[in-house]
């Protein structure tokens, strides 16, 4: 099922995660990345791309995390998540990233294929 939390739309590379991500202790908001060295992403940029997660964990002050990154022009262009959560969605909302619920995460799209995300249309095809 498909739902949209931020309307917009956008076109990037997939980055899938199929672990959680925790913005405030795993993310360098000034780089962009993906810092925690235990994360399977570790080290991987985040600008341009369609992060596509299961949800956010930890504190909900991750949300400024994801605001900084669109502050600092190393945003994800859009997010995809199975499941909601505090950080990320108003960490989205704040910073104007598009995103969408979509328990296939995306399905049928491969990690670094371009996709296009349509959060008012809840399509996310390649692009």
């Amino acid at each position: 099922m498909r739902r949209t939390i931020v309307a917009g739309r956008a076109t990037g590379p997939v980055l899938r995660s199929a672990e959680p991500i925790n913005f405030l202790g795993a993310v360098d908001a000034a780089r962009g990345a993906i810092s925690d060295p235990s994360h399977a992403l570790h080290g991987r940029a985040l600008r341009g791309t369609i992060l596509a997660f299961p949800h956010g964990t930890g504190s909900s002050v991750g949300a400024y995390t994801v605001y900084a990154l669109k502050a600092n022009g190393v945003a994800p262009a859009a997010m995809v998540c199975a499941r909601p959560d505090a950080s990320v969605v108003s960490g989205c909302a704040i910073a104007g990233i598009p995103l969408m619920l979509d328990g296939g995460l995306c399905a049928g799209v491969r990690d670094g294929q371009e996709c296009t995300v349509d959060t008012v249309a809840l399509t996310a095809v390649p692009a």
